[in-house]
């Protein structure tokens, strides 16, 4: 049984509590030592995703491709998330890592593409909602905002949660324009 506790503005008491019956039922992970990840990001992601590489060898993903760029010296990131984004859609990728200054211009640009479903993470309860509940195959971290850290641990929980289907399954299908 789950209790929901509905709360308006100040008020300390729930006004409504609504109790349901729920069933999640999560579409099984690949395991980390199985999954093909991208990665792209542009000047400013470029220290982190240095950081990033090393992380993912440490936790055994079977292989990780580098889309660029390869420098801190400036350039457009959407240079490097088309040929990223299109190489995920295509199957070549299980999933795939975009870091850019805010995360917000390599976001946008992977998500001009059809079969991509890039969300902007800053913090470990997002990066886990965007799997269970959106079905995310990108995650875009904002370089300038987030800690290494912080950054390994949103991919941990990125690359280990499933999606649980059911009303989100219909809602993702009306995703793609």
């Amino acid at each position: 049984m789950l209790e929901i506790n509905i709360y308006f503005c100040k008020s300390l008491k729930p006004r409504f509590v609504l109790n349901m019956q729920t069933t999640i039922t999560r579409i099984p992970m690949k395991p980390i030592n199985e999954l093909r990840i991208a990665i792209c990001n542009d000047h400013a992601g470029f220290e982190l995703k240095n950081t990033i590489l090393d992380h993912l060898k440490a936790i055994q993903v079977a292989s990780v491709k580098d889309f660029g760029s390869y420098s801190s010296e400036s350039c457009d990131y959407p240079d490097f998330a088309h040929p990223f984004s299109t190489a995920i859609e295509n199957g070549e990728f299980d999933y795939g890592i975009s870091i850019c200054g805010s995360g917000n211009g390599i976001s946008m640009s992977a998500n001009k593409h059809k079969g991509i479903r890039s969300a902007l993470c800053w913090e470990d309860e997002i990066a886990s909602l965007a799997r269970r509940h959106n079905d995310a195959n990108v995650i875009a971290l904002p370089a300038r905002f987030i800690t290494a850290n912080e950054a390994k641990s949103m991919i941990n929980i990125f690359l280990s949660t499933g999606f649980e289907g059911g009303r989100h399954q219909t809602r993702v299908d009306k995703i793609p324009c």
